[in-house]
């Protein structure tokens, strides 16, 4: 199968991050800490960036949340952090960006959503923004919501199709109304005086079908760069089945410039999830390489040992841990593909198709596990060392096929 070119889009510098057409897809997250807790929320973002996150987003949502912000900024940047950060900006946005000029120099993209600027100053309050933007030097993402659409113009859209000899649906109304919010608000952002290159557009929804749908239109009706995601992914399976099956299928036919999985976190739950699923998607289409990936069988009765099972999930953690190191020298790691495998039906076969692969004894099978590098058997292992002997074959290889930057080939000792 091979996927769509990338549409073609302007490019649009956020701090640091290009995003556009001629540039990878850009991850997002989103912090949900207090925003007015400036330790709190610096440290989420923290470990939002140290996940993968190339941009992130806070809530700027009142006086107390705009004041901490220059706080928030210098904490992070004083960590050695330099990855853009993004004021989300509703209802009073005009007011907290005007009052608190630290707070706007200090962002480096300003988030609006045309539907919650307010009510019949609405095209008022949002060149205020926009004029806050230019003066700043900093682009804007007009983010328009299902949930939160403009009332005004879809009123008037409803009314219209309404007296139509034969109505659109009521749902294609909805679409377009929000397609024609993004659109008019980034005509009038560029009249305001913004440069057709700040602008990044998104239309969020929360239905996967229709997510497909708003983008698809909004993709053929301009060229600025496009957020992609799911307004509200949802807990756990559901929404990263969700937000898989919608991204995917844009994201191969060339439609998305950056991409947010929108994941309700469990109770104290790891903020992080939502960035290593937007990393998998776009591993998974083979858009971005992040970290190795493991191939692993998923057991059957010829498994019936979980010790194959558990070797993957050390392995998968094993390789999440080291990339940190191996990314800041080791050019090309993050594309490793490693194979344990746990019988001998496929085993020897996928362990030849990886880098790097190990095929386990199945029930009743000899106790011995062959290892490949690069599709050639090179050694046998046995007894109950397995894992650790495998980890040394591991970091050797390493060290061999991504040589560090400095021409250094040095394993650390670490299995």
């Amino acid at each position: 199968m091979s996927f769509a070119p990338r549409r073609q889009t302007v490019t649009t510098r956020v701090g640091d991050v290009a995003v556009g057409s001629l540039h990878p897809v850009v991850v997002q997250s989103m912090t949900n800490t207090d925003t007015a807790d400036a330790a709190a929320t610096a440290t989420q973002i923290l470990e939002l960036v140290r996940a993968g996150s190339q941009l992130v987003r806070i809530t700027v949502n009142n006086e107390d949340a705009a004041a901490a912000v220059p706080e928030i900024v210098d904490r992070v940047r004083g960590e050695g952090c330099s990855a853009p950060i993004i004021g989300d900006f509703h209802y009073n946005g005009h007011l907290l960006l005007t009052r608190f000029p630290a707070c706007a120099r200090a962002l480096d993209k300003y988030r609006i959503n045309p539907g919650n600027v307010g009510g019949k100053r609405r095209d008022e309050n949002f060149r205020t923004i926009v004029q806050t933007a230019i003066e700043q030097g900093k682009p804007v993402r007009i983010g328009v919501n299902w949930g939160s659409l403009d009332q005004d113009l879809l009123t008037q859209m409803m009314d219209t199709n309404a007296s139509r000899a034969e109505p659109l649906d009521a749902k294609d109304v909805y679409i377009e109304a929000m397609i024609e919010s993004a659109l008019r608000s980034a005509e009038l952002a560029e009249q305001t005086g913004l440069g057709h290159d700040r602008i990044i557009l998104s239309a969020k929804v929360s239905g996967v079908p229709d997510l497909v749908d708003v983008y698809r239109r909004l993709a053929q009706r301009c060229d600025y760069p496009l957020h992609l995601g799911l307004t509200e992914a949802g807990l756990g399976v559901k929404g990263i089945v969700a937000s898989a099956a919608g991204l995917a299928v844009l994201l191969s036919e060339g439609i998305g410039d950056t991409i947010r999985v929108s994941l309700t976190p469990r109770p104290n739950g790891d903020r992080t999830e939502e960035v290593l699923v937007a990393q998998q998607i776009l591993q998974s289409l083979q858009l971005r390489h992040f970290t190795p990936q493991v191939t692993a069988c998923p057991g059957c009765g010829r498994t019936t040992s979980t010790f194959f099972q558990q070797m993957a999930e050390d392995i998968q953690v094993y390789l999440r841990e080291r990339m940190p190191q191996w990314r800041q020298g080791r050019r090309g790691v993050e594309e490793m593909k490693v194979a344990v495998m746990g019988c001998v039906v496929n085993g020897p076969g996928e362990s030849k198709h990886a880098n790097i692969g190990i095929s386990l004894p199945g029930t009743f099978e000899e106790p011995k596990a062959p290892v490949y590098v690069d599709g050639k058997l090179v050694t046998t292992l046995r007894g109950e060392r397995i894992v650790e002997e495998f980890l040394v074959i591991l970091e050797s290889y390493v060290a061999t096929r991504y040589p560090a930057a400095n021409g250094s080939a040095r394993v650390d000792p670490q299995p």
